[in-house]
């Protein structure tokens, strides 16, 4: 199997624009053609809105943004019914949450009450108003951007709420190359806008229809299964991985192995993505070296 063409032009699209981030747009893309949603934290200005706007623009996909705040109501994401006095009924105007590419920036700012609203149409890709259940395009997209919960005025995602997301990861301060291109280049304003959409919406749902065909093995998904064992029977982490976590170690490593062009999951692939798919699901006494203490203690079979 060779990379798709189009995901290849995606790509380096990508990296043309949000410079010296290789590993953090494969994640991204990772994420989106596995079916899950994506949680980025960090501190401001480093690049996590840029992320979800160059995606936006190289996939060609609709999107909106959404500054959660602690004023922000569910109606304001989701949306609501006024009343039209010349039909003499009350028509429905829908909410940002109704784009393919969401961006919920700075999730954690806003109240828990609006933050499960965000959350409720994730888990279902659909949202009910009023009594009416309406679908959520396809792909639905989430990118949740959230500050270090040190800062003030946060509240933290609940570990329920955190699960939800597929992966997180983190952007990182760029490479002295890097910085040095952003400084004295042009404004990413102005790079985003020239951009041009790399692949068609039915190219990139045919690609997440793919992600489920690539092939695991018995002898992957027994070191999957020796990774939840460990975490579970270890006294280095206060609670063990559940059975959705290695669902999603699965379908995450199954498409980070599409984008690597390969048709099965090789170990690799999990150990590659394992840190973005447990970093939020797992706690111990060193949260920072829980994910890669996990690789270097369990065997590959």
């Amino acid at each position: 199997m060779t990379m798709n063409s189009s995901l290849n032009n995606v790509i380096r699209q990508a990296e043309s624009a949000i410079l010296g981030k290789p590993q953090q747009i494969r994640f991204a893309l990772t994420c989106l053609l596995a079916g899950g949603h994506l949680l980025i934290e960090d501190m401001p200005g480093v690049g996590k809105t840029t992320l979800s706007q160059v995606l936006a623009r190289t996939l060609g996909l609709q999107f909106s943004r959404i500054q959660f705040t602690s004023d922000l109501l569910p109606a304001d994401i989701l949306g609501v019914s006024v009343f039209e006095r010349d039909s003499g009924q009350f028509k429905f105007h829908p909410g940002p949450i109704f784009a393919q590419m969401v961006l919920a920036d700075e999730v954690n700012r806003a109240t828990p009450k609006a933050q499960s609203a965000l959350l409720e149409a994730m888990e279902e890709h659909q949202v009910t108003i009023e009594g009416t259940t309406r679908p959520l395009p396809s792909p639905f997209f989430v990118i949740a951007t959230q500050n270090p919960s040190h800062q003030v005025g946060t509240f933290p995602l609940p570990e329920s709420q955190l699960d939800r997301f597929l992966m997180r990861i983190r952007m990182g301060y760029p490479d002295e190359l890097a910085e040095r291109g952003l400084l004295s280049g042009i404004d990413r304003r102005e790079i985003i806008a020239k951009l041009t959409p790399q692949m068609e919406t039915a190219e990139l749902i045919a690609l997440q229809y793919k992600v489920k065909q690539i092939f695991v093995s018995p002898a992957l998904l027994d070191y999957v299964q020796a990774l939840l064992r460990y975490t579970r029977e270890s006294s280095h982490y206060t609670q063990g991985l559940s059975p959705r976590a290695g669902l999603a170690l699965l379908s995450a490593a199954r498409a980070w192995a599409l984008i690597d062009g390969r048709s099965a999951v090789i170990p690799e692939d999990v150990q590659t993505i394992l840190p973005g798919v447990v970093s939020h699901r797992l706690q111990g006494e060193h949260p920072s070296t829980l994910a890669r203490d996990l690789i270097e203690a369990v065997a590959i079979p």
